[in-house]
């Protein structure tokens, strides 16, 4: 529960959808949501954005075509993180305060499973072929549960407080962020196993991975940075600084950017990926949380929880 102790209040925010003509990084609208929104996913082809309400027990679901909220689904206790298939039937969506992942069926917005996981589930990644999904849990462990049967196969010992969990484009290895620890772990998907652990920066939160897999950066809340690993070696080969306390990260489609929350800033860093600089500052609403960007890039959706609210941002040039 540790993204939730550095909001200050859960508030509720106000709603309401308004559109500029945006030339940069803009907030273009903010869509109400449930009760502390945390993290959030949106589905492959682009037209729905899943939102797990932290304080509510339930996954808000949203039209990207019009930004509104068209069905709220309940699920386990205090859900944290949220992940889609890439065929985009299913949602999984780790349940912090009961130990499980509930599997929501995407075709009628039904949660059909609940599955016992470790204690303290958190981050959640779906591998590209959507035959497994990894979860981290606060316990020091990963779960992974087969997709088929959504029964858990496996369950490998990483770091400290384990986190954020990224998965590589290849399906190859998946990245946790032991945000106890300093370290990101990588695990082998082929056996399951650590392979590597990195030292990062102070208390990595939320990491995320390139499209073409060269990079992985990790925001390292407690250090107001982000760490940027060359997954070739598994080196961290930059830090760079944005915001203040910094807990989840998002790659845009065509890998030329990084989209942070700065939880106790309201806004979001926006990394260019050459150079690994800071390109724009975005102010959103209040706490950011998760952060997801949608498969064409033109959009980036972010939990503002103390807001209940969700932040659309519009890219430039990708309208």
């Amino acid at each position: 529960m540790f993204g939730a102790a550095t909001v200050s209040a859960m508030v509720l925010g106000m709603a309401g959808i308004g559109v500029v003509a945006a030339e940069a990084d803009t907030v273009i609208g903010t869509i109400q949501v449930g009760d502390f929104p945390s993290g959030v996913a949106v589905s492959p082809d682009g037209f729905r954005a899943y939102v797990a309400n932290t304080g509510g027990d339930s996954v808000s679901v949203i039209d990207t075509l019009t930004d509104t909220v068209v069905d709220t689904v309940a699920v386990g206790d205090f859900p944290r993180g949220v992940a889609v298939t890439p065929d985009g039937s299913r949602a999984y969506v780790s349940n912090n305060a009961d130990d499980t992942v509930s599997v929501i069926e995407t075709v009628g917005n039904t949660s059909i499973a609940a599955i016992p996981v470790g204690d303290g589930p958190f981050g959640v990644a779906v591998t590209p072929d959507g035959s497994r999904v990894y979860v981290g849990n606060n316990d020091g462990t990963v779960s992974v549960i087969e997709t088929v049967g959504n029964t858990v196969v496996n369950t490998v010992g990483v770091g400290i407080f384990p986190n954020g969990v990224a998965v590589s484009p290849d399906g190859s290895s998946v990245y946790v962020a032991n945000t106890g620890g300093d370290s990101v772990s990588v695990i082998e998907t082929a056996g399951n196993t650590v392979v590597d652990t990195i030292p990062v920066g102070d208390g990595p939160f939320g990491v995320a991975v390139t499209p073409d897999g060269s990079w992985v950066y990790a925001a390292d809340s407690l250090g107001n940075s982000v760490s940027v690993i060359e997954t070739v070696g598994n080196t961290v080969v930059d830090t760079v600084g944005v915001g203040i306390f910094p807990l989840w990260a998002a790659v845009s489609s065509d890998g030329t950017r990084v989209f942070v929350g700065n939880n106790n800033g309201g806004t979001v860093s926006v990394i260019e990926t050459v150079g690994h600089t800071v390109v724009d500052t975005v102010a959103i609403g209040d706490g950011p949380l998760g952060v997801a960007v949608s498969p064409h890039g033109t959009r980036v959706y972010v939990a503002d929880a103390a807001d209940d609210t969700v932040s659309v941002i519009e890219t430039p040039g990708r309208k």
